[in-house]
């Protein structure tokens, strides 16, 4: 088997294809959850806290080494609240794939000893 077509059998594969899937839609979840710490959270939280520390950016916090804390602390509380959107989505993910474990399926008709009974039942007729 030729490395062509070990490639096209791994493409085909659902594996690869889920995983590039789960990777396009993780990267239009992160420019959504950047733009909720961004343009929510900050203004909301973070700027009135900075306007006190008389900082007029989070990024401009720094200190006397250069060292730009501040850009470590918005990349800090961006994957708290990626990670936190991720958990409540995968806690509701799971609940529901509990109910779904939980609700056993009902069969459609009677089961095979009722038939064989009633197929005894009218042989003794």
């Amino acid at each position: 088997m030729g490395i062509i077509s070990e490639f096209k059998d791994f493409i085909a594969k659902g594996n690869a294809m889920d995983l590039a899937v789960g990777v396009i839609i993780g990267a239009a979840f992160g420019a959504i959850v950047n733009s909720l710490v961004a343009d929510v959270i900050t203004p909301a939280l973070l700027d009135p806290a900075l306007k006190a520390a008389q900082v007029e950016n989070l990024a401009d916090l720094k200190t006397d080494g250069g060292i730009l804390y501040g850009k470590f602390l918005a990349a800090v509380i961006s994957f708290v609240v990626i990670a936190f959107v991720i958990f409540i989505l995968v806690k509701s993910i799971n609940s529901l794939k509990k109910k779904e474990e939980a609700a056993p399926a009902t069969p459609a008709g009677p089961s095979q000893e009722e038939l064989l009974t009633q197929i005894r039942d009218l042989l003794k007729k």
